[in-house]
């Protein structure tokens, strides 16, 4: 049985723990913050409560594995987890287009998309969707199931096959944007780049493959955990310690020791050392001191980019929820898409003469303030103005504050293609016995991408290097 020493109580690095502690392993979870979950938290306010993170899940079947490999209660026992149907709301002012789509139906979704945008529309969506198939298909198992492999010449060009139009195509690929211009067009090319927007990923830059994301989200549905997305983090964290995971809160980790080469153990703040067999770093890595690093601070993999934050606001509103409201809203502006969240979840809400509305947009230095996101917030919420009792600002600063991560960066998933500069750190590293979990480590961050690297963290120390992923 080995000691195991991890570095952050948040979901990547919770789930590795539990998968750990189930092959035998000792396992103490080092979290700086009072409580666990890391960016999955809870804001609450008279009698009014709201997500400080993700508001949805993708991919549940990541957790869903997690329950199944760790305990004899699946996931569903554990939370009440239920999909959004319909399952997204897009409204763009510009174009006076207002439409709703439903969850897992291609048919639906493409009539609605020609009611929406014209005959033909539907066509268009589903064609670039499918592409967007070959790319997920190509890159599935490499990207999100596998440990990422030292030549990564195979994730460094763009799966998607994009339409060959005009001579761009023998310059280089295409962006996420010029896709949705050439092959979309119009308010409906701005459905495409608003929900890969949202993930914190600029389309301009993004390569096509970025296209997997709606791809995956019109697939396998867009999931919410009655009672808020922290009841998931709950469940989680309850698994770790039915399984002896043991929590330290309150403890920051200062160094991580390699006496020998070797990754031994962790010197926390309060100057005390912890021995460990093995060390899993949940959290960025640069949030460790230059000093302290068993590496040279230039060699420390990262993104070739700025990661940008959230702006978020809680809104608690006067009046019922309206039976018609659809749970997720992405409101389309030039430049600037604003995600609004209305569950229909009593556990948010004093009574039901009440309604707790979260929005939320991506944001770097300087961009929209808490007015520019209420202007558009109504578009999606009738009457919020005068229905607004009060609204709380989460600013990047309040992100790195409550996280610990640098500028409040919120990290997206990794894509192929752009030369791999949207590729994440391994979840190995140079030094024997340290390894990488969580959104800053391969396959990057958001919910199902960081649960994944638990398996992955797992399977690499259980069975060692020749670990390929799950079969």
């Amino acid at each position: 049985m080995a000691r195991i020493a991890v570095i952050g109580a948040g979901m990547g690095a919770m789930a590795t723990a539990a998968r750990l502690a189930v092959a035998g392993h000792r396992v103490t979870v080092y979290e700086r913050a009072a409580t666990y979950g890391g960016a999955v938290g809870r804001y609450e306010r008279e009698g009014f409560a709201f997500d400080t993170g993700p508001g949805l899940l993708h991919l549940p079947a990541v957790y869903r594995d997690l329950f199944v490999k760790t305990g004899k209660r699946p996931l569903e026992t554990c939370v009440d987890m239920v999909q959004a149907d319909p399952a997204v709301r897009h409204v763009l002012p510009r174009h006076g287009v207002d439409v709703t789509l439903p969850g897992a139906s291609h048919g639906g979704v493409a009539a609605a998309l020609d009611g929406a945008f014209g005959p033909g529309a539907g066509e268009r969506w589903n064609a670039v969707l499918g592409r967007a198939r070959d790319a997920w298909d190509a890159t599935r198992r490499p990207l999100l199931e596998e440990p990422l492999r030292a030549d990564r010449r195979a994730l460094s060009d763009d799966p998607y096959p994009a339409l060959r139009r005009s001579g761009l195509l023998r310059r280089r690929p295409p962006t996420l944007a010029e896709v949705a211009d050439r092959e979309l067009g119009g308010g409906l090319g701005e459905l495409l780049t608003g929900l890969v927007r949202a993930y914190g990923i600029d389309p301009g830059r993004a390569p096509g493959s970025a296209a997997v994301l709606p791809y995956m989200e019109q697939t396998f549905g867009s999931w919410y955990v009655r009672g808020g997305m922290r009841a998931l983090a709950t469940a989680v964290h309850e698994r770790c310690r039915e399984r002896k995971v043991e929590f330290v809160f309150g403890a920051e980790v200062r160094e991580v020791l390699a006496p020998r080469g070797r990754a031994a153990g962790l010197r926390l703040a309060d100057g005390g050392e912890v021995a460990a067999d093995s060390v899993v770093c949940g959290i960025d890595p640069r949030l460790l001191p230059a000093a302290s690093l068993p590496w040279p601070p230039q060699a420390v993999p990262a993104r070739g980019e700025d990661l940008p934050s959230r702006l978020t606001l809680f809104l608690a509103l006067r009046g019922a929820r309206p039976s018609d409201a659809v749970h997720r809203t992405l409101v389309h502006s030039p430049g600037l898409d604003v995600t609004v969240m209305r569950p229909d979840d009593p556990a948010t809400r004093p009574d039901a003469d009440h309604e707790a509305v979260t929005v939320s947009t991506v944001c770097g230095p300087g961009g929209a303030g808490p007015e520019e996101l209420l202007e558009l917030a109504g578009k999606a919420v009738p009457g919020l103005r005068e229905r607004l009792l009060w609204h709380e600002a989460r600013t990047a600063a309040d992100v790195e504050a409550a996280t610990g991560a640098v500028g409040g960066a919120v990290p997206a998933p990794a894509l192929a293609g752009a030369g791999g500069r949207l590729l994440y750190p391994a979840n190995t590293t140079a030094v024997p016995g340290l390894y990488l979990a969580g959104g800053w480590a391969h396959p990057g961050g958001g919910l199902a991408h960081a649960g994944m690297t638990g398996a992955l963290v797992a399977g690499l120390i259980v069975e060692g290097a020749e670990f390929r992923g799950s079969q």
